[in-house]
C-alpha cells in the first residue's frame, strides 16, 4: 500500500501522471501480475493514451489560463485518476484500499504542493518552475513504479 500512498503524492502535483507511470509499466511489464491493475491497462494503447493525457496536463500547466489544481474540478481529477493508478498499483485484492489511500493523498497533497508552486512562481515564474515540477513529479513516478517493479 505504500505505492499506492506515494502515487497519491505525485497525483497530488500532476493528476495524470500517476496513470501514465502504471500503465506504461504495465504495458511494459514491469507491474507484477501481483497487482490490482486490469488486462487492458497492460497494453500499448492504454500506456499511450494515459501518456498523452499526462504529456498535455503537463504542457497546459504552463499557460497562463491554467487553473490552479485546488479548483474543485481540478481536486475532483485528482481523486478519481490517481485513485484508479493507486489502485491499480495496489496488491491484487486491494484495489479499494489502493483507490481511496491514492485518491485523498492526492487531493490532501495538492494544496502544499500548490502553495509551493505559487510561492516559487513569484521568483522563477510560471513556466520554470512548472518544468522543475514535471522533472520531480516524473522522476518520483518512475521511482515508484521501480521499486514496484524491483520488489515482485
Amino acid at each position: 500500500m505504500l505505492a499506492s500512498f506515494l502515487l497519491g503524492l505525485v497525483g497530488g502535483q500532476r493528476s495524470m501522471t500517476p496513470l501514465a507511470a502504471v500503465a506504461l509499466a504495465a504495458a511494459n511489464g514491469r507491474l507484477p501480475r501481483g497487482r490490482a491493475a486490469p488486462a487492458f491497462l497492460r497494453t500499448d494503447a492504454a500506456a499511450g493514451g494515459a501518456l498523452m493525457l499526462a504529456l498535455a496536463e503537463m504542457a497546459g500547466d504552463k499557460m497562463k489560463g491554467a487553473p490552479d489544481r485546488i479548483v474543485p474540478a481540478g481536486l475532483a481529477a485528482r481523486a478519481v485518476m490517481t485513485g484508479f493508478a493507486a489502485g491499480c498499483a495496489a496488491p491484487r485484492g486491494r484495489f479499494w484500499q489502493g483507490a481511496a489511500l491514492g485518491g485523498v493523498t492526492a487531493v490532501a497533497a495538492s494544496y502544499p504542493g500548490w502553495r509551493a508552486r505559487i510561492a516559487a512562481m513569484k521568483r522563477h515564474g510560471q513556466t520554470d518552475t512548472g518544468l522543475v515540477e514535471d522533472a520531480l513529479v516524473i522522476a518520483g513516478a518512475a521511482a515508484i513504479m521501480g521499486a514496484i517493479g524491483r520488489a515482485g
